[in-house]
Formats: structure tokens, C-alpha cells, sequence
């Protein structure tokens, strides 16, 4: 078998983030590269947002689809530049929504997001716009809690970062 990054990449298609299921780490952009050194392969990997308890799962589930796949690696986690959520694909985002999680809505940080203006994100329920935050803080710490004022269904929303 020849082993070169495609194939790789296209097994880690098959890693699922084990906080939000429907995404691949692939879909994430949490995969930075694949090294070769020789015989060492190293996957790079960085996460959402430091301290990310999933990292150490999401290690070693690509070890295991690698492995199932006769191929071993080692895994190096990267913490600058930051993670951002540019690095999503745009098929993640519609996947986001289909799991019933409000996508990013621009591709820039959330900096001022407790001194500005709402921004508006999209019920991924019935697509209405008429929501509201509730919470800076989601199901997890790369979410946010909103609720939607016409199906009254809450959701989370992706933050940009």
C-alpha cells in the first residue's frame, strides 16, 4: 500500500468528534497536517479551543482508524496559530445545521460579542431568524445557547473564533 497524505486524509474523513458526531475531524479543520519523517508518521492536530476535553479521544480514535488500516502515527497537538472556525469546511457547516446546530455565521472571532449588538443566527430548526441568545455559553465551550422566538425551540450555535 502506498502511503501518502490523500489516504490519509481520506481515513481521517472516517474520525468522527466525539462531541458533535456528524462532523469529522476532517470537517472541523482540526487536522493541520501529515508529516513523514522517514518511517514516522506524525498527524497534526489542533483543538477548538485549548484544553478541549475531546483532543484526547479524538487521538485516539485517528490512532485507531490508522491503525485498523496498517498504518502507525504519532500525534502532535498545535496550539498557535489558534484554531479557527475558517478552517471548517463548507460541507461541515451544512452538516452543522442538519445536526440541528446553528453554523458560524461570519468567519471573524466573536471578540466583541458581549460589548456589541447581537449578531443574527439562523434557527437551524425552521430557519427563522428571529432568535436570542441565552447563554454565552453552550453545551460546550465552543457553543452558545440560543432560542428561537418563532418554533420556541433552543439550540446551540457554533461560535466563531
Amino acid at each position: 500500500m502506498d502511503i501518502n497524505k490523500d489516504l490519509i486524509f481520506n481515513l481521517l474523513e472516517q474520525v468522527p468528534d466525539p462531541e458533535v458526531p456528524a462532523l469529522s475531524i476532517m470537517d472541523l479543520g482540526i487536522v493541520r497536517d501529515v508529516e513523514f519523517n522517514h518511517e514516522l508518521i506524525t498527524i497534526v492536530i489542533t483543538p477548538t479551543y485549548t484544553g478541549c476535553p475531546a483532543m484526547d479521544m479524538i487521538a485516539v480514535n485517528i490512532k485507531a482508524v490508522l491503525q485498523e488500516n496498517g498504518i502507525e502515527a504519532k500525534i502532535k497537538s498545535v496550539l498557535s496559530p489558534a484554531w479557527t472556525t475558517d478552517w471548517m469546511t463548507e460541507n461541515g457547516k451544512k452538516k452543522l445545521k442538519e445536526f440541528g446546530i446553528a453554523p458560524p455565521v461570519s468567519s471573524t472571532v466573536d471578540k466583541l460579542s458581549l460589548l456589541e449588538e447581537e449578531k443574527l443566527v439562523c434557527c437551524p430548526i425552521c430557519d427563522s431568524n428571529d432568535t436570542k441568545m441565552i447563554s454565552q455559553f453552550g453545551s460546550t465551550a465552543c457553543k452558545s445557547l440560543y432560542k428561537c422566538n418563532d418554533c420556541l425551540e433552543a439550540f446551540d450555535y457554533f461560535k466563531c473564533h
